[in-house]
């Protein structure tokens, strides 16, 4: 207790936490730390897999991921639609099946690299001053074999495209559940004040998987045993994201308490006017989870901030492409070695972690607070209220 009680005072004094928030914030944060280590312990093992099927290949692994996502989303968002199967139970399930999944992909990628050697060493002449140099000239790693996959086996090839759009597919699913599940516990005041230090969380992870990728770079495919770890703790984590249960409203502070049930007031007139103005029919109100994701679609193209909001995100996807097709080609043109090259996408990661992190403690929390002092004197003006 007298540890819990010091944890809640560290916190308390880094951010404006109420006592019945501190367990779901702890909760998210840590789910959001384990996430962004899974993704970026396993990341670097992606990326140098991408390699050793040639440069040429990385559009199309970007494309099949594309389209990967387009399917997998709406099925996600359909899950925690499912009326018999609470939010919190799905987010376990999501978080503990992309465990589980690899683990799977530990056993393809020892099985195909495996099955890649034998068949190197049967077409290789073992008499031939080559073969003395060994792994080497078996690696398929090598810069000869980086020029395309017709060096490789069917089976090594499948692994290595099937992890490439995979890890994409883990890092979309489990952030945007989680934030759907945090989301609905917590309010947009509590979102206010309580999300930059979520987001603290998940650059930490970023850092940590990061840095732990550098350091066990030699580790290669078992990478992917440490990245399972990680996401069944996410998983563990994520069920204590929920409301809390002994919340009494009086624990909130008197200062700007009545501020606070203003904003909640107003938010509450808007929700049940939108409720009454819009109709729902028999068959929306039997299943709803059938038109979750086009409604939330209408909703993105009947908002302007909505829509300037997906331009924001696509451009800042086309740009973070760019950069890393130009990452992807000087390492690969640069560094030979697998090893190397795991070790250096790694610590790629880790100084952007490093530079997002310092912009999260020094800017971020500047520039929302100016953004917000700016909307509320433009609400003055407008208004005079």
């Amino acid at each position: 207790m007298g540890m819990r009680s010091r944890m809640e005072a560290i916190i308390s004094s880094i951010v404006l936490v109420h006592p019945h928030e501190i367990s779901a914030l702890i909760h998210s944060a840590s789910c959001f730390f384990f996430i962004l280590s899974a993704y970026f312990v396993i990341l670097p093992l992606r990326d140098e897999g991408a390699i050793s099927l040639g440069l040429n290949n990385l559009p199309g692994l970007f494309v099949g991921s594309l389209l990967l996502t387009l399917v997998a989303a709406p099925l996600s968002t359909l899950i925690f639609s499912l009326p018999n199967l609470s939010k919190a139970r799905a987010l376990v399930l999501i978080h503990r099946f992309f465990s589980v999944s690899l683990l799977v992909f530990f056993i393809l990628w020892h099985a195909s690299s495996s099955s890649q050697l034998r068949s190197v060493s049967k077409v290789s002449d073992p008499h031939s001053p080559s073969s003395e140099n060994g792994k080497e000239n078996i690696s398929s790693d090598s810069p000869s074999n980086s020029a395309g996959w017709g060096n490789h086996g069917w089976f090594y090839i499948v692994v290595r495209i099937s992890l490439f759009l995979w890890v994409a597919l883990l890092n979309l699913v489990t952030i945007s559940s989680t934030w759907a599940r945090i989301i609905d516990v917590m309010d947009s005041e509590s979102g206010s004040r309580l999300f930059g230090f979520i987001g603290a969380g998940a650059t930490l992870g970023q850092l940590f998987g990061s840095l732990f990728a550098a350091s066990m770079a030699w580790l290669g495919s078992f990478l992917l045993l440490f990245s399972a770890l990680l996401m069944e703790l996410a998983a563990q984590s994520s069920k204590g994201i929920s409301h809390d249960a002994h919340h009494d409203p009086v624990e909130l502070s008197t200062t700007g308490r009545e501020d606070i049930q203003d904003q909640h007031t107003d938010s509450k007139e808007e929700m049940s006017a939108l409720v009454e103005s819009s109709p729902k029919s028999p068959a929306h109100s039997v299943k709803p989870q059938l038109f979750v994701v086009l409604e939330g679609l209408w909703l993105i193209i009947s908002s302007t901030y909505l829509l300037y909001l997906s331009l924001f995100l696509w451009l800042s996807a086309v740009v973070s492409s760019f950069f890393y097709f130009q990452k992807v080609t000087i390492i690969a043109t640069t560094v030979t070695s697998p090893l190397a090259r795991r070790r250096s996408f790694a610590l790629i990661n880790s100084f952007i972690a490093v530079f997002i992190l310092a912009g999260q403690l020094t800017l971020t929390c500047r520039i929302l607070m100016n953004l917000d002092k700016l909307a509320y004197y433009s609400h003055y003006v407008v208004t005079g209220e």
